[in-house]
């Protein structure tokens, strides 16, 4: 299990969790990694809401992904508010503010930084739980 996963595993009861998909970072049709198809994760850029409903299913299905997963409009209006291409995490507070904005991934993608702040907000969901290790491969990263 990844450390996301991990992540929303031990602090479920206590933050809600939503990864969001946004535009495919590197579509069979754009700019393909070897990663992508060494993982088996090739797809089209989705040219309609349909299309990328389909991957995103795919992905969470495939990887047995945990976390809740909505779907960016086509318009791109989730990635055009929070610049989230091509990986990037945000905390939001009760309130609804921004309080945590994380860099740009992969190279300033770090979310042992949202873990410190869930282990600071919520001690109570530290009392039983074994210290997470960040993974060097991610096999199904957050878009």
């Amino acid at each position: 299990m990844g450390y996301l996963a991990k992540m929303f595993e031990q602090f479920k009861d206590h933050a809600e969790f939503l990864t969001v998909y946004i535009r495919e970072a590197h579509p069979q049709d754009e700019w393909q990694m070897e990663k992508n198809v060494s993982e088996d994760v090739c797809y089209f850029q989705p040219r309609s809401l349909s299309d990328r409903v389909l991957i995103a299913s795919d992905f969470a299905r495939r990887f047995k992904y945990p976390i809740p997963l909505g779907v960016d409009d086509i318009a791109d209006e989730a990635n055009r508010l929070y610049a989230g291409w091509p990986e990037r995490l945000y905390v939001i507070d009760e309130s609804g503010r921004i309080i945590y904005k994380g860099g740009l991934g992969p190279f300033n993608y770090r979310p042992e930084e949202v873990r410190a702040w869930l282990e600071r907000r919520f001690p109570e969901a530290m009392s039983n739980s074994a210290p997470l290790q960040e993974s060097k491969s991610r096999a199904a990263p957050t878009r």
